[in-house]
């Protein structure tokens, strides 16, 4: 299995990425090769610095680097050769079987789209992230960013896209799948929720068990909280902020220590033909290290054949 990993994205990058290659090889077996997508002078350099032989990885040079501030499509296009472009191309031809970025999340999203392509029956792709639970185990959150504006048949989709994912991925049997609200009650919520909560409840594609609301995103309550993009986000960026305000204010705790990015590595983006993974753009090696092994166990889960086949 060849794993592809851009190692221009971040904004660490290429040391960081390079680093986290390193971390990354150190623990994969012999039957996994790692593609280093990006300056390879630059990265022969960082190698060489760090006592560290070339001969164990793959390199594929490329002269351009998408930035975090330029625009998605514009810059896949007006960039051909950037490590981003190029890694998704690979991924298409088949050169590699996996493919993660912690670079412009925009163009990871764009470039999954045109390239691999969504898996037919497929609405919208949606990116996924771990939320650590009270009594140890986490639970799955999405969408967290991929799309802010979302109708009730995407939302019943995510549904799928996430119990398959931590079924496949973090072995977790019949997920538990909640709708966020502001409310218990069936008829609570927004338009796009009271549309939504009648489709779960009627499915037979995944184990609905109603609404969450927010105070229990971290609860035993659910495996999958399904939301929208721009709800998930925010979700996202506040759990975020607990390890870095449990870290100022000297606070030393187990469950706040596992709001830490980096052992998590990156997001997901599911419904796409193959396993692509974005990282968070200050990914430190442990964090580089870690997206790279989750690339690797959506391959070898079967992820992929698992939706293509529930959405048959």
């Amino acid at each position: 299995m060849k794993i592809g990993l851009d190692i221009m994205g971040g904004d660490y990058a290429p040391k960081a990425t390079v680093l986290g290659a390193i971390a990354a090889y150190k623990v994969l077996s012999a039957d996994h090769q790692l593609v280093l997508i990006g300056d390879k002078p630059t990265a022969l350099s960082l190698l060489e610095e760090n006592n560290f032989s070339p001969d164990n990885f793959e390199f594929v040079h490329t002269t351009q680097v998408i930035g975090m501030g330029e625009h998605p499509t514009k810059a896949i296009v007006q960039k051909p050769d950037s490590s981003i472009a190029v890694g998704f191309n690979m991924l298409k031809e088949g050169k590699i079987q996996a493919f993660s970025s912690a670079g412009n999340t925009g163009a990871m999203l764009v470039g999954s789209v045109f390239s691999v392509k969504s898996i037919s029956g497929v609405l919208r792709p949606a990116m996924a992230t771990i939320v650590p639970k009270l009594k140890g185990g986490l639970g799955i959150l999405l969408d967290v960013g991929a799309n802010a504006d979302c109708k009730p048949d995407t939302l019943l989709q995510f549904g799928v896209l996430g119990s398959l994912y931590a079924e496949s991925i973090y072995k977790i049997a019949t997920p538990r799948v909640a709708l966020m609200n502001i409310g218990e009650e069936e008829e609570k919520g927004n338009l796009l929720t009271q549309a939504t909560y009648p489709l779960m409840k009627e499915t037979k594609l995944f184990n609905f068990v109603g609404n969450i609301e927010g105070r229990d995103v971290f609860s035993e309550d659910a495996d999958v909280i399904v939301t929208d993009g721009f709800t998930g986000n925010v979700i996202l960026k506040m759990a975020e902020s607990f390890y870095v305000i449990s870290l100022k204010k000297q606070i030393k705790d187990e469950f706040f220590d596992r709001f830490n990015y980096e052992q998590y590595g990156g997001s997901p983006i599911l419904g796409v033909n193959a396993p692509v993974v974005v990282g968070h753009g200050i990914s430190n090696p442990e964090a580089i290290k870690n997206m790279v092994l989750l690339s690797k166990d959506m391959f070898e889960s079967g992820l992929i054949e698992k939706i293509k086949q529930a959405f048959q």
